[in-house]
């Protein structure tokens, strides 16, 4: 890799940092985990955090070259 590239997980993380700092209210959580680890604890969150009340969302995902999966997730602090 040359010096002036990117990593695309480094380009994600400044993305998703930007996006907190001027979101609409939304939180946004980020992990990353093995594959399985990972749904587990998407359908966590989509259980705490109804789409329909929340807005949740997966924001964005990637498979890492380590057999990972990073998520960032984001939803509303309230069901207002």
């Amino acid at each position: 890799m040359r010096s002036d590239e990117i990593r695309p997980r480094t380009l994600a993380k400044r993305h998703a940092d930007r996006r907190s700092q001027t979101s609409l209210g939304f939180r946004r959580e980020s992990f990353t985990l093995p594959r399985e680890e990972a749904r587990a604890k998407a359908r966590d969150l989509f259980t705490r955090y109804p789409k329909a009340a929340y807005m949740t969302e997966i924001e964005y995902w990637e498979e890492l070259p380590d057999g990972q999966i990073f998520v960032t997730m984001r939803h509303l602090p309230t069901a207002d």
